[in-house]
């Protein structure tokens, strides 16, 4: 069995190993006349949820009709002949990073299955964390699994439901799992769009015409010409028939929301709305927060590019700092450079930043970047910046210190793995070799996305990454450690 969490199963962060993923986009369009085509476009604008795969699963009325493929979406859907394979007026869709050891195309939604009630189809943005162990009690009950995803669960769990209804047994199947989940859900009778009651992971309903659209992302509303109508709500479930009838449900009760606080900091494209703000307007308004927080007499500000260019707008206005683009940026990086080898990963970020050298020769340096992780990009970019000759870089940084993984959707290291879960402030100075360094307060990042300081006894957001106050249980976890913890006991203890 695969041994990582999420229905993305561990994917690597990117080229050099330092910056969290997030893994997984959803887009889902209903009564669209040409809902394959819909469903291409706007898993474009989400392709930085997940560059490694792509599916689309169409309805024609008849039949359900799936196509699937590794890479980018343009790889898989830019052909008339690929969007003619997925007729109908209903379609939804995914992009996801893909697995270690066990890539391929069996773990790309959508999953489609063939249930007593008909077909069934799913695409998943999230992790079930106590996927395991419902596996395993399927599995104990004669079910066979076809892949390593834990969307999988959901579908077994929705076959073995007595209840008599395709919505009631999705429901019954979802109050089992414990986690995060944004689902969007193809059958015969229509299209159902779900959110988990805490609303980690996001999920947006548009309109265009007749049509009906769900996306994990606003910026996918534009790039089809649709109007973003809102968020679904945590825990709530939104059902459209092919009438053009809407019911919303919310089968689990009313709970505190607590969605993912990096969608703020990085997952999110900054011309994206999430949590009623503008992303573009939250990022620069943290920059901002770092220059209140973490003033330093500099010459220039500039961002790690791309993901620090709004914070460090903010942090320059704020400042009274010139802004400069001190690090240019490749954006012809590809997938083919992704390399395991240390020598390879170092090598990439040469490939993909190169200091302006004639901007930061001389001066003194705040560099801006959304996160450090591993902290190996951060070392290096530090020694690129004095390589061209900056007089002093302070490193300032858009988020809190990152010191607990993620169990949510989110690709996170190994909890030892990460720098700030090993160090103090000063040592993670030292190890990146900066003049300076500072994070954001957790409380300057709630006050920058626009709420009160962080409510102790129940947060307004996860922020479980920062603070390590996880808001669901951690079932599989849990087990792993405890099964960990029995392994490493003395084999000739006395009693």
């Amino acid at each position: 069995m695969d041994t990582s969490f999420g229905n993305c199963t561990h994917p690597f962060l990117d080229a050099d190993g330092d910056k969290l993923r997030e893994e997984c986009g959803v887009f889902g369009a209903i009564n669209a006349a040409d809902a394959a085509a819909a469903t291409a476009l706007g898993l474009h604008a989400l392709q930085h949820r997940g560059q490694e795969a792509a599916g689309i699963i169409a309805w024609d009325g008849a039949e359900f009709r799936a196509r699937r493929g590794l890479g980018h979406v343009a790889e898989n859907f830019s052909s008339q002949e690929a969007i003619a394979e997925l007729p109908g007026h209903m379609a939804a869709g995914h992009v996801r990073y893909s697995t270690t050891g066990g890539a391929g195309l069996r773990n790309v939604q959508p999953l489609y299955a063939d249930l007593a009630s008909g077909g069934f189809a799913v695409a998943h943005n999230g992790n079930i964390s106590n996927a395991g162990k419902l596996r395993a009690e399927l599995v104990g009950r004669g079910a066979i699994f076809q892949s390593t995803s834990d969307t999988e669960v959901i579908i077994h769990l929705v076959a073995t439901s007595r209840y008599p209804t395709i919505v009631d047994r999705l429901i019954d199947a979802l109050r089992l799992l414990e986690g995060a989940y944004a689902l969007i859900v193809m059958t015969p009778e229509g299209m159902i769009a779900c959110r988990d009651p805490l609303g980690i992971r996001p999920l947006v309903m548009g309109r265009i015409g007749d049509a009906t659209l769900f996306a994990s992302e606003s910026v996918a509303f534009d790039v089809v010409g649709a109007e973003m109508v809102r968020e679904v709500e945590p825990g709530e479930l939104i059902r459209v028939d092919f009438n053009g009838n809407v019911d919303s449900l919310h089968p689990f009760g009313t709970h505190k929301p607590r969605p993912c606080i990096f969608e703020h900091v990085y997952f999110s494209r900054p011309d994206s709305f999430f949590a009623g703000r503008s992303v573009y307007e939250a990022r620069k308004a943290i920059g901002a927060e770092l220059a209140k927080e973490s003033l330093v007499e500099a010459d220039l500000v500039v961002p790690v590019p791309d993901s620090g260019v709004p914070a460090a707008i903010g942090y320059a206005q704020e400042a009274g700092i010139p802004f400069e683009l001190g690090i240019i940026r490749s954006h012809y990086v590809g997938r083919t450079f992704i390399q395991p080898s240390d020598g390879a990963r170092h090598a990439g970020v040469k490939r993909k930043h190169n200091a302006n050298r004639s901007l930061v020769a001389g001066k003194r340096i705040v560099l801006i970047d959304d996160s450090i992780v591993r902290g190996t990009t951060s070392l290096q970019i530090v020694e690129m910046m004095r390589d061209a000759g900056a007089k002093e870089v302070h490193f300032r940084v858009a988020s809190p210190p990152t010191a607990h993984s993620c169990f949510y959707g989110v690709d996170t290291p190994e909890r030892s793995k990460l720098l700030a879960a090993r160090m103090d402030l000063e040592p993670m100075r030292e190890f990146i070799k900066a003049d300076s360094l500072a994070f954001v307060s957790i409380d300057g990042l709630y006050r920058a996305v626009g709420e009160k300081p962080r409510v102790k006894s129940c947060p307004q957001f996860c922020d479980a990454c920062f603070t390590g106050d996880y808001p669901t249980s951690l079932t599989d976890l849990a087990a792993r450690e405890e099964k960990q913890r029995q392994l490493a006991l003395p084999v000739d203890q006395v009693a």
